[in-house]
């Protein structure tokens, strides 16, 4: 069995929690308030920050020459993401990429975000390869699974067209071929660790939609 199919073995239920979360399903029925989505946008550009010094120390921890060029390029993408979909996104939900930036970080948000450079900083490079892999992967069968379904809301199908795309998907399968060559020489241990690390991420992903969906602030 290849790393990664190990790995979705283990997430394969918190990828299907979900799917059939009020969120998902709302951006494909429409019923998801334009408040909470401007929430999720908001927490996002806050997470994709942190996300791409994840990615930027992965690219550092990197052995390889070939792994290193491609999450330096990942890094990058991540804020130019942040600047080109969530700018157009905010201004048809009211705000600035500005303003969006001064609104406080929520819990989930931070909490994810924590993990992901803790274990980038103090992890090996697989670990920390493992632990980005879910917002790769998940956001990437989770927008396949919404292009499918469409959405009456044009908000929302303009993001599902950014994550359900063929362009997206190949930036995931080199990620994914990634992490099976780093896996083919993990010791078992290792190997015990970076699934630890997926799950993990990937609970965080299922949290960090749920977030969005209950406009999430901290309680005290």
């Amino acid at each position: 069995m290849r790393t990664t199919e190990l790995l979705w073995a283990d997430a394969a239920g918190i990828y299907d929690a979900v799917l059939a979360h009020p969120f998902v399903t709302g951006l494909t029925d429409g019923t998801l308030p334009h408040s909470a989505f401007r929430h999720y946008i908001v927490q996002d550009a806050h997470y994709l920050r942190g996300y791409a010094r994840a990615l930027a120390l992965c690219a550092a921890k990197a052995p390889g020459e070939a792994d290193l060029v491609m999450f330096c390029e990942h890094a990058g993408g991540a804020i130019a993401a942040e600047q080109d979909l969530h700018a157009e996104l905010l201004g048809k939900l009211g705000l600035t990429a500005e303003s969006a930036a001064a609104l406080p970080v929520a819990p989930a948000t931070r909490a994810y975000v924590s993990y992901l450079l803790a274990t980038a900083y103090s992890g090996s490079y697989a670990e920390a390869v493992a632990a980005v892999l879910p917002c790769y992967w998940i956001y990437a069968k989770v927008g396949q699974h919404l292009v499918e379904a469409g959405s009456p809301d044009p908000l929302y199908a303009r993001w599902i067209g950014t994550y359900g795309g063929g362009e997206f998907q190949a930036v995931v399968d080199a990620v994914l071929a990634a992490t099976d060559r780093i896996g083919a020489s993990a010791s078992e241990a290792e190997l015990a660790r970076m699934r630890h690390h997926f799950t993990t991420t990937s609970r965080y992903e299922w949290m960090f939609w749920d977030g969005g969906y209950r406009e999430e602030t901290w309680p005290v």
